[in-house]
């Protein structure tokens, strides 16, 4: 079977919807089926046309066409095809995009889903924000959950010889991810100056790059005598920071799936977690957040480090937990997926 993927989302780093394309491609080559590329351009509006195009050009009649990252055609496709909504975080939460950019957006996502053969989502939480927003009946929406690599995040790991310059101290809690408001960061930063947090005397460490409307966020991250800030990190470092950390904490507003709470708890990190969006599914036996403001973080947090009962239930279940999100069982849906839509477009 060939599959045709977007050239502009393989190509390029752009958080989990690489992360996904790149690991359903590396999984179908695996499999002996032959994954080509959608062309693209420099220009936006010139790649929409050509996916488009793409998926009504007949000389690809056997290639199924997946748009994998929430857009896709602008038309019915006479190919094959079928489209990834990953989520729709502007229901819940202010996202990067302006008003005008979500109109945009909102309308290129309705018609992907009004032109494709069939439609994915990650989680039942996505699924349920569609079929909402979107008007399409939930029944008709695909969940297939995404996979981690557990072995790599639980495989022993050291840390490189960049952050021997770091000087971690011996317990600390770790938020690994963007600093942008989804996330829930300036709230977390808060917490640790809260009275009740800054007595159990661990210090928070934030591992990941400022991304948008960061501003008030570092300059709380700058002032705070209790927070490292280590930007970006390698992979190395970043499973050597989970496999070492006395807590990962994730108060994030809302995930369409949320990869770094199975990562860590694939690590073997105690995990702290909020339930919104998809986290409520994802996120089993990590410890529960349900107050995401700083004194609620505060209180959740120092009970997460002193309860020894929460900490254990999660350390003995998590990575038999994470390890049920795999990458070849995520493969294998997709390909089966793939064969319904070819034979539903022959004829056509």
């Amino acid at each position: 079977m060939k599959i045709a993927m977007p050239t502009r989302i393989l190509d390029r780093h752009t958080g989990g919807n690489t992360t996904y394309a790149r690991r359903i491609a590396e999984g179908l080559s695996l499999r002996g089926h032959e994954v080509v590329r959608m062309p693209a351009s420099a220009r936006p509006e010139i790649t929409m046309l050509k996916e488009t195009g793409y998926g009504l050009s007949k000389k690809h009649r056997s290639t199924v066409c997946h748009y994998v990252a929430d857009t896709g055609p602008l038309v019915r496709t006479g190919n094959p095809s079928v489209v990834t909504v990953h989520g729709i975080a502007s229901r819940w939460t202010r996202v990067a995009r302006s008003s005008a950019q979500e109109a945009v957006w909102r309308h290129r996502v309705r018609r992907a889903i009004h032109s494709t053969d069939a439609l994915i989502t990650v989680s039942h939480s996505s699924a349920r924000d569609i079929a909402a927003v979107f008007d399409v009946r939930k029944s008709a929406i695909n969940v297939i959950e995404h996979g981690i690599d557990a072995d790599m995040f639980s495989a022993t790991t050291e840390f490189s010889q960049t952050a021997t310059n770091w000087n971690l101290p011996a317990e600390y809690v770790l938020y690994l991810g963007n600093i942008e408001p989804r996330k829930n960061v300036a709230n977390l930063v808060k917490a640790f100056q809260m009275p009740e947090l800054r007595a159990a005397g661990i210090p928070l460490v934030i591992a990941g790059k400022p991304a948008w409307n960061y501003a008030e966020t570092m300059t709380q991250i700058e002032k705070a005598d209790n927070v490292i800030h280590l930007g970006f990190v390698s992979d190395q470092d970043r499973i050597a920071l989970m496999q070492n950390c006395a807590l990962f904490a994730f108060p994030s507003y809302y995930e369409g799936f949320g990869f770094p709470v199975l990562e860590a708890m694939a690590a073997g990190a105690v995990v702290a977690c909020s339930q919104r969006g998809s986290l409520a599914e994802v996120s089993g036996p990590a410890i529960a957040i349900d107050d995401l403001s700083p004194a609620g973080l505060s209180h959740s947090l120092e009970h997460a480090l002193a309860n020894d009962g929460a900490r254990r239930h999660c350390l003995s279940e998590g990575q038999a937990w994470a390890a049920k999100f795999s990458w070849d069982t995520s493969v294998g849906k997709h390909i089966n997926l793939y064969q319904k839509v070819q034979k539903k477009a022959v004829g056509r």
